[in-house]
């Protein structure tokens, strides 16, 4: 049985992380600027424009009637450049079935192109907007922390959202086909 101070000790320990969890949260939401939408699970997808390599544009809605896997890195993120190999087989496994891996690199062009070269990809490769709001902002990144990864469905619905390197299991949730778990 806890003492009376130690029931007092633990009460401000719950008030003091329940504080700092809404702080946290509140920081996060301070980043979106007034009057911008940031997609969240269920909803539709923005249709963004964005360039490739080639400054070609390519609009998210191309990719309906696909199960989308947008993956937002930059070539100075080490836990991305982790993941890209396994986004890689992914595609490979996956692509045929109608399931596609789009990498959003989120820094300037003339960083891309000689990393690439380097690191080559199966997978396509636009570019994100960094200027505010940021793409992967916009795409339910409030935190802008990368990697960052959006699965969409079909209809270009968010179906799921993740910070942080997705692992081989999750990919392979996420692409296979509809009902083949």
């Amino acid at each position: 049985m806890l003492s009376r101070s130690n029931w007092t000790i633990l009460a401000v320990a719950i008030l003091v992380a329940g504080v700092g969890g809404w702080l946290q949260h509140q920081s996060r939401l301070a980043k979106v600027p007034e009057g911008v939408h940031v997609a969240n699970v269920g909803d539709l997808r923005p249709d963004l424009a964005l360039p490739d390599l080639d400054g070609k544009e390519h609009r998210l809605s191309e990719y309906r009637s696909r199960r989308v896997l947008l993956n937002f890195w930059a070539s100075w993120c080490g836990p991305c450049l982790d993941e890209m190999p396994a986004l890689a087989r992914a595609q490979g496994k996956f692509g045929e079935k109608e399931a596609i891996v789009v990498g959003i690199a989120m820094e300037d062009p003339e960083h891309v192109r000689p990393f690439l070269a380097a690191h080559p990809v199966s997978y396509p490769i636009l570019i994100g907007r960094l200027d505010s709001p940021s793409t992967s902002l916009r795409l339910g990144n409030a935190g802008e922390v990368l990697p960052y990864s959006v699965l969409l469905d079909e209809q270009g619905r968010v179906l799921a959202t993740r910070r942080g390197a997705l692992d081989a299991a999750t990919l392979e949730q996420w692409l296979a086909p509809p009902g083949a778990h």
